[in-house]
This record gives structure tokens, sequence and C-alpha cells, in this order.
């Protein structure tokens, strides 16, 4: 058979496919080796937070044109959704005040930039607050803030205001409680947060007339929002000012009786909801109580608030632990609870706790004692007018609350079975 003669046209095509395939694959190799970059081996691991190197306009500056975008530069480019932050990202790490209308933060690798969305102002003294929570890409938080004071106009004022933020209710400090001074007659004021033990301070204020609020800011968005708990003082700063704010919440519609609970013959507890004032306390004109189905009255002989019954309710135990150690004194095999150190409880005089003896605790609770014993697997109506809570806003209900059966008399009748053979 003869041997088919070769194409030297076809040959040629196949060795240019050949080589544009090659060509493709190396530079698919160059790309990927490109892509897969890494920082040499053997190198100290990166552990070292970002830091701020520059600030325009720097703190303490007095710029009547400013225009620009406040800027704030890091050390190296830092992560635009710390998690810190939450849902917030780098806009709820930076306080600017005082504005009326939102604030622009934007994240520029290695910088941070602000402005108000309303414009500068002229004629104003601003607040940009960086607070802690920075990251950068690996993962190393800044844990230090910074606070940049520049003027429109005005000179910077040296005048501060410091103090703790109080949850009167919670009888603890508020962590990262949100503070505003505003400026009287001013509606916008400058902010600040307070920290883990509730602790804040503003400076570089200008003295004047301040109404300072102090309120709980759990979604964060720097705003003092309608059923969150705050409280506010007006004072007039000339140099320096301490202050302690008691947030709770302002509600308008006054305190609903919700439940009626016989907690014993002489007493029943009532519920509401919301705590109430100390300085307007029930009364027993104001709480009128009927035996069901009758509508016979019942008088209440007063009424205590939790802490008063409780505290009756320790003496009457300890009188009766005094009894029976009388009667068992013989008994020295007893064991006794070690007797407590009253005297550390008296040295724990830290401030804040020391700030919240000052005022009555709140509680949403009422003690009501009767002059007579109340009959068992009774029901009986409790009326309340006049209840009050801590923003003074008052209301009337009415409960329903029930007495215990009487316990069944044991039936010692009933034959015992003989003992086992031993």
């Amino acid at each position: 058979m003869a041997r088919s003669a070769r194409d030297p046209r076809r040959e040629a095509q196949i060795a240019r496919l050949l080589v544009t395939a090659l060509r493709a694959a190396g530079a698919a190799g160059a790309l990927a080796a490109c892509a897969n970059v890494a920082n040499p081996p053997g190198g100290p691991p990166d552990v070292a937070p970002p830091t701020v190197v520059h600030v325009r306009p720097e703190s303490g500056a007095v710029v009547p044109a400013w225009k620009d975008e406040v800027e704030i530069q890091f050390s190296e480019v830092i992560d635009e959704m710390p998690s810190s932050a939450q849902s917030g990202g780098l806009a709820a790490l930076v306080l600017l005040s005082p504005v009326a209308r939102g604030v622009k933060v934007q994240w520029r690798r290695d910088r941070v930039t602000v402005e108000p969305r309303e414009g500068w102002k002229q004629g104003r003294v601003y607040r940009v607050e960086l607070l802690p929570g920075i990251l950068d890409l690996r993962r190393n938080r800044l844990d230090t803030g910074r606070v940049v004071l520049f003027s429109t106009g005005p000179e910077i004022g040296a005048a501060r205001i410091s103090g703790l933020a109080l949850g009167w209710i919670e009888q603890r400090a508020i962590a990262r409680a949100l503070i505003e001074a505003v400026p009287l007659p001013d509606s916008v004021g400058y902010l600040t947060i307070a920290d883990s033990m509730g602790r804040f301070r503003l400076e570089g204020l200008t003295p004047g007339r301040y109404l300072v609020y102090a309120s709980v800011d759990p979604n964060t968005n720097r705003r003092r929002d309608a059923r969150e708990a705050y409280d506010s003082v007006a004072l007039q700063l000339d140099s320096a000012a301490t202050l302690a704010l008691f947030a709770f919440p302002h509600d308008t519609a006054g305190p609903r009786l919700r439940t009626a609970t016989a907690v014993d013959s002489l007493h029943v507890r009532l519920e509401f909801s919301q705590a109430l004032s100390g300085a307007r306390r029930l009364d027993t004109a104001q709480v009128r109580a009927v035996e069901l189905p009758d509508s016979t009255p019942v008088a209440v002989a007063q009424v205590l608030t939790q802490l008063e019954f409780d505290s009756l309710a320790r003496q009457r135990r300890a009188r009766a632990d005094t009894a029976a150690a009388d009667t068992a004194r013989a008994d020295t095999t007893a064991v006794r609870p070690p007797p407590r150190d009253s005297a550390a409880a008296a040295r724990d005089t830290s401030e804040v706790k020391r700030l919240l003896a000052q005022r009555p605790v709140p509680s949403d609770k009422l003690i009501l004692q009767f002059a007579a014993p109340l009959k068992p697997d009774t029901r009986y109506l409790i009326s309340v007018t006049g209840a009050t809570n801590l923003s003074g806003a008052s209301a009337d209900g009415q409960a329903v609350a029930v007495t215990p059966k009487p316990a069944a008399p044991a039936d010692t009748t009933r034959r015992q079975p003989p003992s086992p053979p031993l």
C-alpha cells in the first residue's frame, strides 16, 4: 500500500494552534501566580492596630470658610465594616455635633471622611469624636478614641461637663449612654458616649446655659426615641459642672393595675404596668377593697412599698430566730450560718451606689396590709385611684385577688402499717 503524502499547509496550521495554546496556558499561569502573592514566610505577624496619623482640619483650628469634608487618616487600610459597630458600619463609630439632619460618613481605604448633610454652618464650633473600635484588615482593633474640635467662626471654649449616667429603675450605671448637651436656646447639642461604667465628659464648651440629656440608646441611632429612658438637667455652665442623671421611661399614660395577689391572710400584693412615683405615694384613702359577691367593705390598714414589706418580713424572721435560739440554747451541735459582715457592706461606698441611694428605689409593686385577716377561698375586688408614675402621669384601676383555700386537716384516723419484723 502506498503511504499518503503529507499536506505542508495542514502541518503548519497545526503548529500555529499548538503555539497559541501554549502561550495562553503560560499567561494563565502567570496571572494565577500574581493573584496569590503573599507576605514572605517567617516574618512576625501584624498585631498592631491602626493609628490616626493626620486630621484635617486640625483640632483647635478656626476655619471660617470651611467647605470640605473632615478627614481622618490612618496608618494603614481600615475595615469598612467593623464588627463592633454592628449594622451601622463606620457611621456608628463617628459622632459629629451639633447637626440637625444627619451625618455623612465615607470609607476611603486608609481614611474616613465626615460632613453634615445640612452643610457646615458659619459661626459654629464643631465636635468630631472617633469612638474606639476601628479595625484594620487583619482585625486588629484600635481601643482608643479621638476628639477633634474646630470652629467656623467663634473661639473654642474651655468649659466642660462631666458626670454619670444611671438607670434609676434598674439601679445601675448605663453603659454607653448617649449624652447630649444642648446650648440654649438652640435645639441641637454636642454629643458623646458614656463609657462602660456610665461616665462621660464633654470638653471645649462655651460657658452659658445648657440642657443636658442622658439616654439609653439600644439601636445606636444617636437620637432620643419616644420610648427610650432618659433624664435631663438644666444648668448654667461657667467653667466646669459635674452631673448625675437618672434615666427612666417618660410615659405619658398613667400606670395600670395589672394584678392583685394574696400574699397571706393579711397582705395583698398589687402589681402595676409601670414603676410608681415615690414622691406621690398611694395612701389608704386611694385604695378600696370589697368582699365579693356582696361588696362588703374591707378596711385597709396601710399601704407599704415592696422594700418596706420585705424589711418587716426580715424583722419578723429575726424575732422568730431569736425565740428559737432561746429555746434551743443548750443545743451546741447545731450548725449556724456565719454572721453577715455588715461592716463590709457598709464599706461599699462606690460612687454609683452612693448616688443611687440619694433617691428612693422605684418599684411597680405595692403591698396592702388589712386591718383584719381575710377570709380563705374568697374573692376581693381592689380599686385604686390616682396611681402615679415617675413622669407624674396618673391612672385608676381595678383587680381581683383570691385568697387560698384553707389547708386540709391531717387525717389522724388512718391506721399506720405495722413495722416490718427485725
